[in-house]
Parts: structure tokens; C-alpha cells; sequence
């Protein structure tokens, strides 16, 4: 009996200790802060991923300590392509990603990558207004929330020889980053290899690519003087990258915590056009500095890559039914004012 009593009072003390224990538990995060996982694609070099730094240095501060942003660069949690997908399903709760990438799954996130529609930061950002409620609405049937959108500089192509015509580029393995991208590739003639920013170099280095699309900004970066020595700055078109929530772990945060994460995404979005707009003129100057030759294209490219252009918004509208025209004849419209 005697045995029995004090059994039965140390499995008292047990139980009461793991309830206490469990209070504790219970007690500790509720008021702990929340500590989200962020993947991105670009290398901490990249402006995109410097502002992702400030963003989250404003969350932190805005919120007081509550909320802080743990983030995983160059791809380093997850592939660019996989990204869109972690978010979605809740794999982690926020991420970085370019916005033309999900033109498969809709046409209208790849408006801003139709050549020549949209090339100025000015005409960028009167194109993100029309676009951006579209974007919002696509988000959230896929349960996400977009955060803000930056975009790219414009642009341009890297070449190793310098090139008369369009024709110059048939036969050319051409780095491209999506499928917008791609099709430009297969109407010029040459052979489109989706290769990610972070992977640039290696792809030249082994042959894989021997001409690419891309900003003057990701030039610099990957030290495009390394392979080739041509830039040819066409301002053809600004991408942008966008940060998105889902939607079930925005809507857990308190109403404070949420109000903070929009203001800091206000202020990551007007100080990231900002960088956008800086980056554009002085990564021309680098690439310059540094040996490569940066060409105005002649009249003959621009008309023949303008005819491009036209057939891909063709093409663009016809898949991207009444939003697009909507998008698009709403664009056009605020440019005529």
C-alpha cells in the first residue's frame, strides 16, 4: 500500500509538472516573436536582396522585436521555380520571386515583360498601376497576398561579338529566364536555355550559353566582362520581382503586426524603385568601366525587334482574353494623357 501511495503521489507530480511545464510552453509563445523563413533567388549582392535586408530591418524596428524575417538567399532554401509553390502552401510563410514567372499559370503577371511595352521607369510604374490590381486579385484565388513589387532595370543583351541585325542572332545559345523571355529567343532564331541569375557564369563558363537578356544590374553582378563584350542597351522591357504572404499565416498576425508588415512593404516598395532607377544608370557605367562595349542599337534592330514585339502582344492578348485587353487598352489610354 505504502508503495502504491507513493507511486500514485509521484505520477501526481508528474502530471502537475508537465502541465506546468506545458503553461510555460504556452506562455513563452505567446509572447514570442514571429521568426518567418524567406526565400529568395538573387545573391546578397543583388538589390533586390539589399532591400529585402531593409524590409525586414523595418519590420523588426516598426514592430518592436515582434516580428523578424529570417532570410534564405541565392536560392539557398529553395529553387526559384519552387518558390511560388512553398508559399502557397504554407512551407514557409513569405518569398521573393519574378512575377513573369507565373505567366504559365496566367498571362497577366508576364504584362510586364511584353518587349517594348513599358520602357522607362516612368511607363514601368503607369503599367504596375493598372497591373497591380490584377495581380492582387490572381494572388489571392491562390491564396497569397502580395507584399510589393520592384522592378528591374530595363533590359538589354549580352553578346560576345557585336551583331548588324536580328538575323546576327540565329543559332545563338541565349540565356533566358522564363518563358516570356524564351519565345523573344525563338523569334530571333536563336536556342533559348533557361538558366537563373545565380547560375550566369557557370552556364557561360561551360558552354552552356553564349548570349544572354538581362538588366545592367545582374550584368554587374555576374561580371559579365568575364565572357562577353558586348551590351546592347535596349531597354526593352522592366521586369519586376514580387514579395508575397500567404494569406492563412498574414491572417494569424495580430492587427498591429499586420499594419506594420504593410507599411514596411510600403516603404521596401518606394525605396525599391528608387534603388531600381540608381542601378540602372551606374551598373551601365560598371559594365563600361570594365571593358565592355555598350552599344545604342541601330535602327535596324529596333524595327526588327519592334515587329517582335508587336507579335508577341498579339500573341500576348490572345491568350490573355478580356483582363488583358482591359490591362492593356487601360495602359495605352494613360499614356495618351
Amino acid at each position: 500500500m505504502r508503495h502504491l501511495k507513493c507511486r500514485k503521489n509521484f505520477l501526481s507530480g508528474a502530471v502537475i509538472s508537465i502541465l506546468a511545464a506545458g503553461v510555460l510552453l504556452v506562455s513563452q509563445q505567446a509572447g514570442a516573436a514571429v521568426v518567418w523563413d524567406m526565400p529568395t533567388p538573387y545573391p546578397e549582392a543583388e538589390f533586390h536582396t539589399k532591400n529585402i535586408r531593409q524590409f525586414s530591418d523595418d519590420l523588426a524596428r516598426l514592430s518592436g522585436g515582434e516580428m523578424k524575417i529570417k532570410i534564405h538567399s541565392a536560392q539557398s532554401l529553395f529553387k526559384h521555380p519552387e518558390i511560388k509553390r512553398a508559399v502557397r502552401t504554407g512551407q514557409v510563410p513569405i518569398g521573393e520571386m519574378l512575377m513573369a514567372n507565373l505567366q504559365n499559370e496566367d498571362p497577366l503577371f508576364a504584362a510586364d515583360v511584353i518587349p517594348f511595352l513599358a520602357t522607362s521607369h516612368k511607363h514601368a510604374r503607369a503599367l504596375w498601376k493598372v497591373q497591380r490590381p490584377y495581380i492582387e486579385a490572381r494572388l489571392r484565388k491562390r491564396g497569397m497576398r502580395l507584399l510589393y513589387a520592384v522592378p528591374w532595370p530595363g533590359q538589354g543583351f549580352y553578346l560576345k561579338s557585336p551583331i548588324r541585325n536580328v538575323g546576327d542572332m540565329k543559332g545563338v545559345r541565349f540565356r533566358t529566364y522564363n518563358a516570356a523571355t524564351a519565345r523573344l529567343a525563338e523569334l530571333m532564331g536563336a536556342v533559348p536555355t533557361i538558366v537563373e541569375a545565380v547560375e550566369i557564369p557557370q552556364a557561360f563558363a561551360t558552354g552552356i550559353v553564349e548570349a544572354m537578356v538581362t538588366s545592367g544590374a545582374t550584368g554587374v553582378r555576374a561580371k559579365a566582362w568575364d565572357f562577353v563584350g558586348n551590351f546592347y542597351d535596349l531597354n526593352a522591357w522592366l521586369p519586376k520581382n514580387m514579395v508575397v504572404v500567404n494569406e492563412r499565416a498574414f491572417r494569424r498576425l495580430s492587427d498591429k503586426q499586420r499594419s506594420v508588415l504593410l507599411e514596411s512593404a510600403r516603404l521596401a516598395e518606394a525605396r525599391g524603385w528608387k534603388m531600381s532607377a540608381d542601378v540602372a544608370g551606374s551598373s551601365v557605367r560598371e559594365l563600361a568601366a570594365n571593358g565592355v562595349e555598350v552599344h545604342a542599337p541601330n535602327s535596324e534592330i529596333v524595327q526588327q525587334l519592334g515587329a517582335l514585339g508587336r507579335r508577341i502582344v498579339d500573341e500576348w492578348l490572345a491568350s490573355a482574353g478580356p483582363d488583358g485587353r482591359a490591362l492593356l487598352s487601360e495602359y495605352n489610354d494613360s499614356q495618351r494623357k
